[in-house]
């Protein structure tokens, strides 16, 4: 899920961490705040598998370019469907590395990770998600939601220290990111004959990478609670390392739930409303959401980016036409809007729609 930095509404309340609850007792039945309310169809860890393609990214570059990946990835994109990536430049022993420290910081004490607690009216920290009313679901997760990218961006004191490696993992594999990052939206532009920095562009030099580390603690009764409820990302583009053992990811695709795909190797892409926006509705922003395991826990590392907050989005005026007129308004500060959209179940793409 995408967040913005900038809470549109004033927290109600803060709550305890999911963690926090599971230390306390052991809970038979999760809590009524986390049940899920009638008019919402109950998770179904066992639907489909969706068939996502693997596109290559050693096969977007002008040195080694392939028609055949870029009809792929135009093909993932227009259908409202993720895709994963590899050759990204980055090995295995890596990426497991990555979630060894997500996992090793959730282990270490409660008390402990308090110390990168996020405040009331912030979203950067550790902890759960803002409650702005007393009525609202909560999803059974907790989460470590960090600025990564720009470097002077970064408010180092939620960055933990323990694991030791932590900091500098996350540095590399920012790093790492943003040459991926200008891969994918180069290729998005050449799949749709634009101007190669068209998204680039958009994205700018001030955007932003938000890591949001997840963790989903096993729960007795799977089937009445979310890790997160259906959504979009308000982002540009979202990219995922998976836990590469137990699924939960689920994406919504022709009204129908299939589950994402565990490739340990690769990481999975989506494009976010913004993309939406930008494209006039040829690339779709797919709806998602996460269920939870009965015996196993799951983390994941979603990387949001962001473009400017003041960054004008609109539809590209060459992808507006007779057939294909503007359906989307002039939208700034798009991120904003996101978590109270999220908590009514509605999608912020709605505010944009004309």
């Amino acid at each position: 899920m995408a967040e913005s930095s900038t809470p549109a509404k004033v927290e109600l309340l803060a709550t305890k961490t999911v963690q926090e609850l599971l230390t306390e007792g052991e809970l038979l039945v999760p809590p009524q705040k986390f049940i899920l309310k009638d008019g919402i169809p109950l998770p179904n860890a066992s639907v489909e598998l969706m068939d996502v393609p693997v596109i290559d990214l050693g096969l977007l570059t002008p040195s080694s370019f392939s028609v055949e990946e870029l009809d792929k990835l135009r093909s993932a994109l227009t259908t409202g469907c993720c895709f994963h990536v590899i050759n990204h430049g980055m090995t295995p022993e890596f990426l497991d590395k990555v979630r060894e420290i997500t996992k090793q910081f959730f282990a270490i004490p409660v008390e402990e990770k308090q110390k990168y607690l996020r405040p009331v009216d912030d979203y950067e920290g550790y902890g759960n998600d803002m409650v702005l009313s007393e009525q609202q679901t909560l999803d059974w997760t907790d989460r470590l939601y960090l600025t990564a990218y720009p470097p002077d961006q970064r408010r180092l004191k939620f960055w933990p220290e323990n694991p030791k490696s932590f900091r500098d993992t996350l540095d590399q594999y920012t790093s790492k990111l943003q040459v991926i990052t200008e891969t994918v939206l180069k290729g998005m532009a050449w799949s749709l004959n634009l101007e190669e920095d068209c998204f680039l562009d958009k994205f700018g030099e001030q955007g932003k990478m938000d890591a949001r580390f997840n963790f989903y603690p096993p729960c007795s009764r799977p089937d009445r609670i979310l890790g997160f409820k259906p959504h979009s990302d308000s982002s540009i583009i979202t990219i995922v390392l998976q836990d590469n053992e137990v699924e939960g990811l689920q994406f919504l695709k022709d009204d129908q739930w299939f589950r994402a795909p565990i490739v340990p190797e690769a990481l999975l892409i989506n494009v976010g409303d913004q993309v939406e926006i930008l494209t006039n509705g040829l690339f779709k922003s797919p709806v998602h959401k996460v269920v939870i395991n009965g015996e196993k826990e799951r983390i994941s590392l979603a990387v949001f980016c962001f473009p400017d907050s003041e960054t004008e989005i609109k539809p590209f005026e060459s992808l507006i036409n007779e057939s294909r007129p503007r359906s989307y308004k002039k939208m700034k500060n798009y991120g904003d809007i996101f978590f109270e959209y999220y908590q009514q179940g509605r999608r912020p793409i709605e505010a944009a729609i004309i």
